[in-house]
């Protein structure tokens, strides 16, 4: 059975920075892209990062793009997201989830299919607030 467990949410002022981690157990991790979705009350959930299973290549989102940094740790079946500069928007419940593949990048921007992402974890919450 695949689980997934998201740890490192809180509560930061604006400006300050938190690191997300997620750690999966049942699959075979260093052969999936792994990601960071996040969906605010009374708002789609949306992805906010991907990072390929070799970690060679990595995906974000517009709005977080120069201030979010995915990484992960195969050897410990964890990857992470490094969150900098955090704006009162950014407040959400964050997700981790695996897939064989991010998506595609087209101009400059990301894009997946949702549907592709399986194993989600039960979410952290991020709140930033002053």
């Amino acid at each position: 059975q695949v689980q997934a467990v998201e740890s490192g949410g809180g509560l930061v002022r604006p400006g300050g920075s938190l690191r997300l981690g997620c750690t999966i157990s049942g699959l075979t991790f260093d052969s999936h892209a792994m990601a960071w979705f996040r969906q605010a009350p009374g708002k789609e959930r949306e992805g906010v990062s991907c990072i390929s299973w070799s970690g060679d290549n990595k995906y974000y989102a517009d709005s977080v793009k120069g201030r979010f940094t995915i990484s992960r740790d195969n050897s410990k079946n964890t990857h992470y997201l490094e969150m900098n500069m955090l704006k009162p928007e950014d407040t959400a419940m964050y997700y981790c989830a695996a897939a064989d593949s991010c998506g595609i990048v087209t101009s400059g921007s990301w894009y997946y299919v949702i549907t592709d992402f399986n194993y989600w974890g039960q979410g952290t919450q991020v709140t930033v607030s002053s």
